[in-house]
């Protein structure tokens, strides 16, 4: 069976984002007003499977330089099943991403699916810094 993967904000069933997120290990305690915000400002990545919502991304980003690839998720019934890569392939694929040249993102677990596309460790870590 196959999947849509869609960017319009309206389809989003954010009950479902927000609940999957904040079950997350990285997004614990986020409001669904947090999670509604969020998408607002990102460019947002639906998967669907017959109309069902059954995964997430967004990207933050100017469209020029940079982006930041973030809330990946394809909830536990789907995963292994190939649509975690589809939805990396459709966002590094998209029209308005494509030409970016630099990405980054946060995994705990998930580095050999981001390989696959081209992400690796941060050559030299101690440049960046966080707050």
């Amino acid at each position: 069976m196959s999947i849509v993967i869609s960017t319009k904000k309206e389809k989003l069933n954010i009950d479902f984002i927000h609940e999957f997120l904040t079950n997350s290990y990285w997004a614990k305690g986020r409001t669904k007003e947090d999670v509604s915000k969020s998408i607002e400002h990102s460019l947002p990545f639906g998967v669907y499977k017959d109309d069902v919502q059954i995964g997430f991304a967004r990207v933050l980003t100017d469209y020029t330089i940079f982006a930041y690839l973030m809330d990946v998720f394809i909830i536990k019934k789907h995963q292994g099943s190939g649509y975690g890569k589809q939805l990396i392939k459709t966002i590094m694929e998209h029209e308005t991403l494509c030409d970016i040249p630099k990405w980054m993102l946060a995994t705990a677990d998930a580095y050999r699916l981001y390989e696959k596309f081209g992400f690796k460790e941060i050559p030299d870590p101690t440049i960046f810094m966080s707050k």
